[in-house]
């Protein structure tokens, strides 16, 4: 039985370009294998398509590959530049107010992206993905984007999804994988606290996520988890400690690049507010079992990122201090700079996204490298405002309600729910509705107020 992401073939084929992309050359001859497989006799052939992936996984790196890229924390702290580490304490007076902007923000980046998601990752008529977007809003005479999206029917063809964040329906925040992360992550730091590790959240995605809930990388690890550790181990009656972090986030798992650790990374720079090597550190434990390498750092970063927008406002400060937690010279580092130094010559956030087009359009519509620099061109061209920065991320297409989602969070914890001054935040109600079990309608209020209790803790234990 095969219940992953996808077919084995479609797997595989991933895998390939997944190989080439951390550095081992694939050769043609298995290139010409997988181009051989057909769809419909081969797709779900194991017998075939194993050992291609053992053939894969074989393929040593070559000596030329310009990076270096563990996924071991203490490596990855020793091919770290220097850093803060560490900010200081949020006023007391106000942290929580910080913590539901947070908790807001990420709710409402959501909710605007999500009914573009698709046309944002695939385009429609013959469009990319930011064209459609547009073309959409000029149609309905709403461009540039200020408010949720309409699902007014103007004749062009372009039908929307998710009609519960559309602006004619919506009245909170929709289920959402980008809101059910940030769930559990608050759900393990109150059940285990800060010595959480890998498995306990592994466990709560088994005991709070419905699996249809679960995407890509996320869903490809877990399945190796729960299929190396029988639900009898959790009784006591059957060890399984071969299955580590590296086979769960390898296995069959050519996804662990793209951008599923990213947008989990908001809960854990809630909890270590003013720490972002804490806050990076915590988005390892919960990255590295699903991911390797640059997707492991598109959470560390935006989780330190996180813990310093509660004291930091500048976004290219932030940005600094979220690339002095991950490796100086990796992809993501190597990218984020770039894009700085671009958006420092480009007065207009298109312009600069016809740069990154150009130069990682390439990728995956759902990786982590080049959504990463949609949600950094959107603090810096929003100018840390929050609407402007939200509506700025969905205008960049992609994965148009994850970097809304993480936009919208940074920015809103800069800002506090005080200061967030925006018509998207009235039509949410302060709720969420999701599918994570124990949060089934819960207001932001009340998490922030849940957030800064495990805050505090988290404060006292490390920081006295």
């Amino acid at each position: 039985m095969f219940t992953g992401w996808s077919t084995p073939l479609g797997l595989v084929t991933e895998e390939l370009s997944q190989r080439e992309y951390e550095g081992h050359p694939v050769p043609d001859s298995i290139k010409e294998k997988v181009a051989a497989l057909d769809v419909e006799t081969d797709g779900m052939n194991l017998a075939v398509i194993d050992p291609i992936f053992d053939e894969l996984s074989a393929l040593p790196k070559s000596s030329d590959f310009p990076y270096v890229q563990p996924s071991d924390l203490d490596a990855i702290k020793r091919e770290r530049p220097d850093g803060p580490r560490k900010l200081g304490n949020v006023n007391n007076a106000e942290i929580l107010d910080r913590l539901h902007g947070a908790w807001t923000g990420r709710a409402c980046g959501c909710a605007l992206g999500k009914p573009v998601e698709g046309v944002g990752m695939r385009g429609a008529k013959g469009m990319d993905g930011r064209q459609t977007i547009r073309t959409y809003l000029e149609n309905r005479g709403h461009w540039p984007l200020d408010f949720y999206f309409s699902g007014e029917d103007t004749g062009d063809d372009i039908k929307l999804p998710c009609q519960l964040s559309q602006r004619e329906s919506i009245a909170f925040m929709e289920p959402d994988d980008d809101i059910h992360y940030t769930l559990i992550a608050l759900h393990v730091l109150e059940k285990h606290g800060p010595d959480f590790t890998w498995k306990d959240v592994a466990n709560a995605w088994n005991s709070c996520l419905p699996y249809n809930a679960i995407c890509t990388a996320e869903t490809q690890a877990i399945l190796n988890y729960n299929l190396g550790v029988p639900r009898t181990s959790l009784m006591g009656r059957v060890k399984a400690e071969w299955v580590t972090p590296e086979f769960t986030s390898t296995h069959r798992n050519p996804y662990r690049e793209w951008i599923g650790a990213q947008i989990r990374a908001d809960g854990w720079g809630y909890a270590c507010a003013g720490k972002p090597e804490l806050a990076a550190e915590f988005a390892w434990r919960d990255a590295h079992w699903t991911h390797r390498a640059n997707g492991i750092y598109g959470e560390m970063m935006f989780a330190a990122i996180m813990a310093s927008a509660f004291l930091v406002h500048d976004p290219l400060e932030l940005i600094n201090i979220g690339l002095s937690e991950i490796p100086k010279n990796c992809r993501l580092s190597e990218a984020v700079n770039a894009a700085v130094e671009k958006a420092g010559e480009t007065k207009e956030f298109h312009r600069y996204m016809d740069w990154v087009q150009e130069h990682y359009g390439h990728l995956s519509p759902v990786h982590t490298v080049n959504n990463a620099l949609v949600v950094v061109g959107a603090m810096i061209y929003g100018q840390m405002d929050f609407h402007q920065s939200i509506c700025t991320s969905v205008e960049g297409a992609w994965d148009t309600d994850c970097n809304g989602a993480t936009c919208g969070s940074i920015v809103g914890a800069a800002s506090g729910a005080k200061g967030l001054n925006s018509t998207l935040i009235a039509p949410l109600n302060d709720t969420i509705k999701p599918l994570v079990f124990g949060f089934q309608e819960i207001t932001m209020e009340e998490l922030a107020e849940r957030t800064l209790e495990v805050q505090k803790s988290i404060a006292a234990r490390y920081y006295g």
